[in-house]
């Protein structure tokens, strides 16, 4: 006898991997509105799961289309003009991807950010959203009920014309025409650097944005019909936001979405989803198949039921690829059909949309030897050095996209031959047309004819890029960018440290991994006070940054200055690593 009262759970059917009916086309088209419209034909979508892999929510192409008009048209008629700006809290969620569309139908530009879990402590997230709120001019923001009372003390004071959930949107019951892009207008604002104090939104284009899912879609991973993405990036990441979700849209592909803070509970969720769904394509930043070779070698019974032999593309990108832990990935999970020909290593750059280069699919990874002292910034370095300097495995980024130009020049703008390190600049129709409303800093990294200055330092050979380093600044943790003036500042709050007295920096850990390190000049002389110094300066660059930093103090007036008086992290890298510049006991 059926118990009428008895309650059953109905589970979502994921959208299928296969569609006879939509012929594939690879992003060939003028706007993301024309994109979906064409996706909307055919019966593919987005799933998403949660970290035991089970499915949570299924929304198709078709009804993001749907989702997005309505959204579109309230924009409108609430007011919001073409050309203004959202921020968008980046949830892994179909209302997440529904709003981020839903944009384009009124020319409204979506701002991804990060939520909480993401950073550090409340107060440097309220600050962080605050900076780029008021860097991009924000008109509204989107954010999950939950986080009302940071959302209320982050917009204190600023004139926006809707703030709060999608719920509450929705309810709004004005409506208007949908106000549609043109090619050259502008799609969103795309936060990569996770600033809070000197933010730099990249402006995309439609046709940028098109051009690079394009490029990444048929020349990249080369898209076949029974491919399906798997992804636990987050969307306020290029990677996430163009590489797994923008490109599956316009390409007409179903995805797989892990949320990033499920993913860091349970990283073996990944490959479980890839498992029982039959993934073929998935990428994630070098930490992310570390993370999950670690947490399968703690118990015996991880890889039972897996199977990742589905799997043609793992791509790699976001920060400097190490082999060693792509071996060790493919050792553990070679067992369960995961092969090492999969491996698909990439280039790429906010500013240059996304996607730059990519390795040959089904190759593996392949590596170059250069000299060790890549480590310490030396700019004049020989490629394939002989003798007895160390040397380092360098990856292989692949051939570039065909849109692509590139250049490697020396320190006086001069181009460089093959195999000579120099720095990376490129030009072509994905390349960003400006840090929004930042000409100064715009003015620093593109020039008049195109070329931006990537701040990248690698080498060309037999057409393949290889990425050696960093000229500029930028500090990356576990595929994040850091901007070493947001550390520093945060480190300039603590008692007894003035501006100018820290340089922020990156060397080289285990496995040539990077480490985010402060050296902070002290003159303080008492042992326990230095103690209390360095654990003040831990907490609070946590607390309003999220990174985790190595500590150095180091003597009064040691830190190395330009001819003009300005703080040299190059030269106090440098110093520090061969030894000139020594910390004092603490």
């Amino acid at each position: 006898m059926v118990d009428l009262n008895e309650q059953t759970t109905v589970v979502p059917t994921v959208t299928p991997t296969l569609d006879p009916s939509l012929p594939r086309r690879y992003s060939d088209f003028n706007t993301l509105v024309e994109a979906i419209e064409y996706a909307a034909n055919g019966v593919r979508g987005a799933n998403f799961f949660d970290a035991r892999g089970n499915v949570k929510e299924v929304i198709t192409w078709k009804e993001v289309r749907d989702r997005a008009e309505a959204i579109g048209r309230k924009l409108v008629g609430m007011g919001f003009e073409k050309g203004d700006r959202i921020a968008l809290i980046a949830e892994t969620s179909a209302n997440f991807v529904s709003f981020f569309v839903g944009c384009q139908y009124a020319s409204v530009l979506p701002v991804p950010l990060p939520l909480p879990t993401s950073f550090g402590g409340k107060e440097g997230y309220v600050s962080q959203l605050r900076m780029q709120m008021e860097s991009c001019k924000a008109n509204g923001l989107m954010a999950p009920g939950f986080m009302d009372e940071i959302v209320a003390e982050a917009t204190k004071g600023l004139d926006l014309r809707f703030k709060g959930d999608i719920d509450a949107f929705m309810a709004e019951d004005r409506e208007g025409e949908p106000v549609l892009p043109t090619p050259d207008d502008l799609a969103y604002l795309q936060y990569s650097s996770g600033s809070t104090r000197f933010p730099h939104g990249v402006s995309v284009t439609h046709r940028s944005l098109l051009s690079n899912t394009h490029g990444m879609g048929y020349h990249g991973v080369h898209l076949e019909e029974n491919d399906r993405c798997i992804s636990w990036l987050p969307f306020y990441h290029d990677m996430g936001l163009v590489g797994t979700l923008l490109t599956t849209l316009t390409c007409q592909v179903s995805v797989d979405f892990i949320p990033t803070e499920e993913f860091a509970r349970r990283p073996l969720s990944w490959l479980r989803v890839i498992s029982a769904n039959k993934g073929t394509i998935t990428y994630s930043p070098t930490f992310g198949f570390d993370i999950c070779t670690r947490r399968a070698a703690m118990r015996q019974s991880a890889l039972e039921g897996l199977d990742l032999s589905s799997v043609r593309v793992a791509g790699i990108g976001a920060e400097m690829i190490r082999p060693d832990v792509m071996k060790e990935f493919q050792q553990t999970f070679g067992q369960i059909g995961f092969s090492y020909n999969a491996f698909l290593p990439s280039y790429g750059l906010a500013e240059c949309t996304l996607g730059v280069s990519f390795g040959e699919v089904g190759k593996g990874i392949e590596v170059d030897l250069i000299e060790e002292a890549a480590l310490t910034g030396d700019r004049h370095l020989l490629v394939n050095g002989s003798g007895e300097n160390r040397m380092r495995e360098v990856v292989n980024c692949g051939r570039l996209l065909p849109e692509y130009e590139i250049e490697i020049r020396d320190e006086g703008d001069i181009a460089l031959p093959d195999r000579t390190v120099g720095r990376v600049y490129l030009r072509g129709t994905s390349v960003m047309r400006e840090y929004f409303n930042d000409p100064e800093t715009t003015r620093a990294v593109l020039s008049p004819e195109g070329w931006l200055d990537t701040g990248d330092m690698g080498y060309m050979k037999d057409d393949c890029i290889y990425i050696v380093g960093r000229a500029k600044d930028m500090i990356i943790v576990n595929g994040r960018n850091h901007w070493p003036q947001d550390i520093e500042w945060a480190a300039e709050q603590v008692d007894g440290i003035k501006k100018g007295d820290v340089a922020a920096i990156s060397v080289p850990g285990d496995n040539s991994e990077e480490v985010p390190l402060i050296l902070a000049q002290c003159r303080v002389s008492d042992a326990a006070e230095r103690v209390k110094m360095v654990d003040a300066l831990k907490k609070q660059i946590q607390s309003e940054t999220g990174v985790n930093c190595i500590i150095e103090l180091v003597p009064a007036k040691s830190l190395p200055r330009t001819s003009s008086g300005k703080l040299s992290r190059t030269k106090a890298r440098n110093q520090y690593l061969s030894g000139h510049l020594q910390a004092i006991a603490s």
